[in-house]
């Protein structure tokens, strides 16, 4: 079976290249709010779905919490593995189909780690599997972009070039996806990645999170945890509790 492009891509060391500016600093200014507001006591069991390298694990774990990050990156779990201790574990998995059982106090899937897969079932059956790993009070954080804003202002062609590497970016939306084709020329050799991720929409989410178990508590624009404005937040960001907690 061919490998989907999440998992070239995210495999790929021209990935970290190109979103070399996705920094710790950034990671930890969301971190600090989300934890100010959502107040986790001392030691609390926390999962990253969709983790990477680990950056907001490895901060989460320094606040003094039990974290446990997976993806379904060989590298970036490679990589984050160097960082792990007595109170932060790094697995690859699949989101769909994770092992923990009522365990976890919070659960967070962050910087757009959803909406790559082809069907609503398998995206409802990662968001079962979320559910599935919270204790019956556990918190889901989901930190999406908002496809709105996107949709509004996308810019189909541009030019970006990170370590003498100039990455040729075009975006098209197609079927209800915003997909987005990567190439360049590096070392006498042609790359071409795709990003391909649904424009899902805050009804979307809705209907989502309904269908999985859960209900939306409350909603952000951005890392700020401001109100949303679905013409001008860069983000929309989730807190939700399980339907039957």
């Amino acid at each position: 079976m061919a490998a989907k492009w999440y998992q070239n891509w995210f495999n790929s060391p021209y990935y970290h290249i190109l979103y070399h500016q996705r920094n710790d600093s950034e990671a930890e200014f969301f971190i600090d709010n989300l934890c100010e507001h959502l107040q986790p006591k001392p030691d609390s069991t926390m999962l990253d779905i969709a983790c990477g390298k680990g950056r907001h694990s490895i901060y989460l774990n320094k606040k003094g919490h039990d974290v446990t990050g997976i993806d379904l990156s060989f590298s970036s779990i490679k990589h984050a593995k160097q960082f792990e201790n007595d109170k932060l574990h790094f697995f690859q998995h699949d989101m769909r189909n994770l092992l923990f059982i009522n365990y976890f106090d919070y659960a967070f899937n962050l910087f757009t780690s959803f909406g790559y897969f082809e069907s609503d079932r398998d995206n409802i059956n990662a968001l079962k599997s979320f559910r599935k790993s919270l204790k019956k009070d556990g918190l889901l954080v989901l930190d999406y972009f908002n496809s709105q804003k996107i949709l509004n202002n996308l810019t189909q062609k541009e030019i970006k070039t990170v370590k003498e590497i100039d990455f040729n970016i075009s975006k098209e939306v197609k079927s209800g996806r915003i997909i987005k084709s990567i190439e360049f020329d590096h070392k006498n050799r042609k790359h071409k990645f795709q990003e391909d991720v649904k424009a899902f929409t805050f009804n979307d989410f809705e209907k989502l999170f309904k269908l999985s178990g859960f209900k939306i508590n409350e909603y952000f624009g951005n890392y700020s945890l401001e109100a949303f404005d679905e013409k001008q937040s860069d983000r929309l960001i989730f807190i939700c509790s399980k339907t039957d907690a």
